[in-house]
């Protein structure tokens, strides 16, 4: 069960097709809009009727981009998810009722753990990102870096109790239609830390290290890498790559932007000076891109297009970021908000990028000049060669399917 963006469900269509194929029934619960990810894999799909693309080009959605902390879209961003989350209970309840045993993503795992202790089905986490307080970074959700090690442990707390309220006006009534006693808020985050419930995280150890003060049955397994069967490019997009030098990748997934035309113009602007042909997916944006040295395209598989790059221009969500990684080229991260910082901050750490450079303030200059450094300075594409080969080597899938296998006993 996951909700949220299309890189909060693509890396379990991989993650799904894995358990699929250790002889598991799998169904993926998410919204309506990504059934297609799953065609073909071999894996079910439940849909929930939120449509996340409707929800951020609203106006509401749309506020995000109007706070410039973290603290401030967390604010927002929780405050937009409890008005959806009623909506889906129904079909989340009915999708757990058709199964032996849930596996929950951060973004729903409050509900989904009530619905698990309801129907009295065994559950574990399956999540994206480090949710769990540690000493030695701050919460991803509002930027990562480092607060000291006191803070970064108080501002995870802060950050589980606020997704504790994505849930608070859904879980008590959900918890009367399921005949389990009333509770007091955060008491169930409790007794899941006592109880020593299993969470696997979809990321290397590699990029993120598990924490050293993580409690037992946190683990960090590796990537799930998204089902795209046998990846293949249209021939137009082959046509032009076989063109000329390798181009530069530039799209931000499912992130909204505040005036698409102009961050365009400045995207292609940059890729000019430094002498670079760019690929340009529009996502959900909207971007776009004219001239022989450029090519807009639309949804597809990073696994055919990364490798093909001369680097890689994203908003650093999680699952680009990993896709980058996996292809080995370098990368120019620009994070809008949310974890993008935290993710982007890694990337630089690892050196297979030269900067972050935050959108919010984009400048011509300073993508162009981040471009010519990652892609003429040959030690970034040495290190993200050498990251990326261990990173494929990695196997996320194994020990999920462990887990589920002590589960379903």
């Amino acid at each position: 069960m996951t909700a949220g963006s299309r890189g909060d469900v693509a890396p379990y269509t991989g993650l799904g097709y894995g358990l699929s194929r250790a002889g598991h029934e799998v169904t993926l619960v998410t919204h309506g809009r990504f059934a297609g990810l799953v065609e073909g894999s071999g894996v079910g799909f439940h849909p929930l009727p939120v449509d996340p693309r409707t929800e951020l080009e609203s106006t509401r959605g749309r506020g995000l981009h109007r706070s410039a902390s973290g603290v401030g879209k967390l604010l927002r961003v929780v405050e937009l998810a409890r008005r959806l989350v009623g909506r889906m209970t129904d079909d989340l309840l009915a999708a757990a009722q058709a199964s032996d045993v849930l596996l929950l993503s951060g973004s729903l795992a409050p509900i989904g753990h009530t619905i698990a202790e309801g129907l009295r089905l065994p559950s574990m986490g399956v999540y994206l990102q480090p949710l769990a307080a540690t000493r030695e970074f701050a919460p991803p959700v509002l930027g990562g870096g480092t607060w000291g090690a006191t803070g970064n442990r108080i501002a995870g707390h802060g950050v589980n109790l606020a997704v504790e309220q994505v849930f608070a006006s859904t879980v008590p009534a959900l918890r009367t239609r399921l005949a389990l006693p009333p509770q007091r808020s955060g008491a169930a985050r409790r007794a899941r830390e006592r109880r020593l419930w299993p969470v696997q995280h979809g990321f290397s150890p590699q990029v993120v290290p598990r924490p050293r003060d993580w409690r037992p049955g946190l683990g960090v397994c590796g990537y799930w890498w998204p089902y795209d069967g046998a990846a293949r490019l249209p021939d137009a997009v082959r046509a032009f790559l076989d063109a000329g030098p390798k181009p530069v990748f530039v799209g931000l997934g499912s992130a909204t932007v505040p005036d698409a035309r102009r961050l365009s113009g400045q995207v292609m602007a940059a890729l000019r000076k430094a002498g670079l042909r760019g690929v340009i997916q529009s996502g959900w944006g909207g971007l776009t891109a004219d001239g022989d040295d450029m090519l807009t395209i639309g949804e597809m598989p990073h696994s055919a297009l990364f490798p093909r790059m001369a680097a890689v221009v994203h908003h650093a969500g999680a699952g680009t970021t990993a896709a980058g990684l996996r292809a080995g080229v370098p990368a120019v991260p620009l994070p809008i908000q949310f974890d993008e910082a935290f993710w982007a901050a890694r990337l630089v750490g690892l050196g297979v990028a030269p900067a972050a450079v935050p959108l919010r303030g984009l400048s011509v200059d300073a993508l162009a000049g981040a471009l010519r450094r990652a892609t003429r300075e040959p030690g970034f594409a040495e290190r993200a060669g050498e990251l990326g080969r261990r990173i494929r080597d990695e196997d996320g899938v194994t020990p999920v399917a462990a887990a589920v296998a002590d589960l379903a006993q």
